[in-house]
C-alpha cells in the first residue's frame, strides 16, 4: 500500500510550553517500553493466571475466555508502538530532520505508518477474538477529496478511516480528535507532522479551535479526506438524554430534530458545519454507521467479554458537496437529516440481531 500524493495543508504547532510537552511524551513513552518489556518477560506467568481466570468464570457465568486474548492482544499493541517509535525515527532522519517539516514526503509516510499501525491493531484483535466484519457502501469511499463523519461508539471505531479508507483507497486521513489522545506518544508526535486538530473537552477559546477545524480543509488532494466525528464522544442513555434537553432549552428550533435521535448523540454543530461551510465549493460528505461496537466503551468492557465473536457491520454513504444547502439552518436540518438516517439504520440492525434494549448502557 502506497499512499497518494497528499496536499500542503496546514500544520498546527502544540500550543502548550515546551516543558510540558516533553513531560507528557517521557512519561508516555517510558510507560510504554517498561510495559512492553514486563510484559514479555512475564507473559507466561501472566498467561498461565489469566487460563486460571478465565477458568473460573467460565465456570462460574460460562463468561468466555477473555484474559488470555486480552494479554497477547496488549502485547501486541505495546509491540506496534515500539515499531512506531523506531519508524519515526526513520522518518525524520531520512526526510531532513528539522528541515523536513511540512514536506510532502514526511506527510505521505506519516499517513503510511498510520495505516499500518491501525492495521495491526484491529487484524490482532479480530484473530483473537474471532470479529467478524461486513462492508457496505465501500464504493463510497474513493476517491479524495472529501469529508468523513462517522459514528462514534467505541474505543475501536477509531481504526475505521485508516484500516477500510486508508488503506484500501491509499488515502491519507486528516483527523480532528479528542487531545486525550496524545496519551499516546506516537500520535502525539506523528500528529504534528500532518494536518490534526487535537481539540479540548469544553474548551475554553472554542473559536479558535473550529477556526483550525475550518482549515483542516484546506488544499485537500484526492489523496487526502478528512474526518470528524459530529458527535464528539462516545454516547451513552443518559448523555443522549442529556444533550436532547439541553438542545431543548438553547436551541429549542432543532430540538424536535435531536429529540428523534435514540442511538447517537445530536451533532455539535460547530464543527461540522464550519466544515460544511469551509470546504472547498463541491466537496462531498461521506456518513459512516456501524454496529456491533456497542459496549466497547472503556478495557473494562472488553474483559467482560464484549468483544468475543462480535459481528461488526458498517456502511458509508456518500452525498454530493452540490446537494448541501447554502444557508446555515437549511444546512442544520440538511445534517440532522443525515444523522437520522443513520440512527434508523443502526436502529433496525441492532433490531435485526435481536437487541431489543437498543438504548441500552450507563
Amino acid at each position: 500500500m502506497r499512499v497518494q500524493t497528499p496536499g500542503r495543508g496546514p500544520l498546527f504547532p502544540d500550543q502548550g510550553p515546551l516543558s510540558a510537552r516533553i513531560k507528557r511524551r517521557l512519561i508516555g513513552g517510558t510507560a510504554e517500553i517498561l510495559g512492553f518489556v514486563l510484559l514479555t518477560v512475564l507473559s507466561p506467568l501472566l498467561m498461565l493466571i489469566g487460563f486460571l481466570i478465565d477458568t473460573v468464570l467460565w465456570l462460574r457465568n460460562r463468561r468466555p475466555f477473555v484474559t488470555i486474548r486480552m494479554i497477547p492482544a496488549i502485547w501486541w499493541f505495546l509491540f506496534g508502538e515500539m515499531k512506531a517509535y523506531l519508524k519515526l525515527i526513520y522518518i525524520y532522519v531520512t526526510t531532513g530532520g528539522p528541515w523536513g517539516r511540512g514536506s510532502i514526503s514526511r506527510r505521505r509516510q506519516i499517513y503510511q505508518l498510520r495505516i499500518s499501525w491501525a492495521r495491526n491493531h484491529l487484524i490482532a484483535i479480530r484473530v483473537l477474538f474471532g470479529l467478524r466484519f461486513e462492508l457496505e457502501g465501500m464504493e463510497c469511499t474513493g476517491p479524495g477529496p472529501y469529508v468523513l463523519m462517522p459514528r462514534h461508539v467505541s474505543i475501536l471505531d477509531n481504526l475505521i478511516g485508516d484500516v477500510f479508507i486508508g488503506h484500501p483507497q491509499g488515502i491519507g486521513v486528516r483527523y480532528v480528535i479528542k487531545e486525550e489522545i496524545r496519551a499516546l506518544t506516537p500520535i502525539d508526535i506523528g500528529g504534528r507532522w500532518i494536518p490534526t486538530v487535537f481539540v479540548k473537552r469544553g474548551s475554553l477559546d472554542p473559536d479558535t479551535e473550529i477556526a483550525a477545524v475550518r482549515a483542516l480543509t484546506h488544499d485537500m488532494s484526492p489523496g487526502e479526506i478528512m474526518a470528524i466525528y459530529p458527535e464528539g464522544t462516545r454516547p451513552t442513555p443518559k448523555k443522549i438524554a442529556r444533550a436532547q434537553q439541553v438542545i431543548a432549552e438553547k436551541q429549542p428550533e432543532i430540538a424536535p430534530l435531536a429529540a428523534r435521535l435514540d442511538h447517537l448523540l445530536p451533532p455539535r454543530l460547530g464543527g461540522p458545519l464550519a466544515i460544511l461551510d469551509e470546504a472547498s465549493a463541491g466537496t462531498d460528505i461521506v456518513f459512516c454507521g456501524h454496529v456491533g461496537f456497542e459496549g466497547l466503551r472503556t478495557v473494562k468492557d472488553v474483559w467482560a467479554g464484549v468483544l468475543v465473536r462480535r459481528r461488526i457491520k458498517i456502511r458509508f454513504w456518500r452525498f454530493e458537496g452540490s446537494t448541501i444547502p447554502a444557508d446555515e439552518a437549511a444546512r442544520t436540518e440538511w445534517l440532522y437529516e443525515k444523522w437520522q438516517m443513520i440512527d434508523d439504520w443502526v436502529g433496525a440492525e441492532l433490531e435485526a440481531r435481536g437487541e431489543t434494549d437498543l438504548r441500552a448502557g450507563n
